[in-house]
């Protein structure tokens, strides 16, 4: 019987080794993920191995400080519907995407805010400035 003890203490404290070894594993694991946590989501941070900055792309690498990025704000293209409903009143959503080179989809957003607002109002298919007297 003693033996039989003597074993089974054996095998635990082999089982108890092994999972050391494997906690550890496990702590660096989760070390090295959490390492970069204060980031956010989104690049990695950078390595030794990572790309040179030359390899970025030229629009970054050109980018003057102060310089505005991506959208322009202040409703340009609204702005620019609202400048063809007045000189072209009656003109239609697919009229006007063709004249801003864009595409109509986003006149169907653009238009009825320029209505609510009260500067524009829809007769018929056409489009005319809200202070037009009606057709």
């Amino acid at each position: 019987m003693a033996g039989f003890i003597d074993a089974a203490v054996q095998d635990i404290d082999n089982r108890l080794k092994e999972l050391r070894e494997e906690e550890q594993k496990l702590v660096a694991a989760r070390a090295a993920l959490t390492a970069g946590a204060k980031r956010g989501p989104g690049r990695p941070p950078r390595t030794e191995t990572a790309a040179p900055a030359a390899a970025a792309p030229a629009a970054r690498r050109t980018r003057r400080p102060g310089r505005p990025r991506g959208r322009r704000g202040g409703n340009t293209r609204a702005l620019q519907a609202l400048e063809l409903v007045r000189t072209q009143p009656g003109i239609t959503i697919p009229q006007i995407a063709e004249s801003l080179k864009i595409e109509p989809n986003y006149l169907y957003r653009v238009m009825p805010r320029l209505t609510a607002e009260g500067q524009v109002k829809r007769i018929d298919q056409g489009w005319h400035p809200a202070d037009a007297p009606a057709a």
